[in-house]
């Protein structure tokens, strides 16, 4: 099955997400090799040390990557609107990428509200489905 070029933006989005999380993986295990943190150990709770962030921010990626992908492959093979699916694909990497850097800088409320959108932005997906599915 060829996917219709219409959802390159989202396959892309796709990607650059995956790319966004492989970075995020590598900055947290180079932060935890350079603190000389013992791996199989937790991470201690502390918004004041960047490896806690780092690693937060990685972990909270990853809990929401999986939504993000199997809306966006639903929404193409359902024939979801491409102009929603492709904007909101889009805009959920935004809000990844803003919730990235307010925890790497510890912005507290900016990593809020990026979370927040970002889940906005997938139940937008999600109701994308829906009305393909319709």
């Amino acid at each position: 099955m060829q996917i219709p070029g219409i959802y390159a933006p989202t396959l892309w989005a796709m990607g650059s997400a995956g790319a966004l999380l492989l970075l995020q993986l590598i900055v947290a295990d180079l932060v935890a090799i350079r603190s000389g943190h013992r791996a199989g150990t937790p991470i201690p709770p502390d918004f004041n040390k960047f490896l806690f962030r780092a690693a937060r921010a990685h972990a909270n990626t990853n809990e929401s990557i999986a939504a993000f992908t199997l809306f966006a492959i639903a929404g193409i093979l359902s024939g979801a609107s491409p102009a929603w699916l492709n904007a909101l694909a889009w805009a959920y990497l935004a809000c990844r990428l803003a919730h990235m850097a307010s925890y790497y800088a510890n912005k507290k409320a900016a990593r809020s509200t990026a979370f927040g959108i970002s889940l906005l932005v997938l139940l937008g997906m999600f109701a994308a489905n829906l009305i393909a599915w319709m």
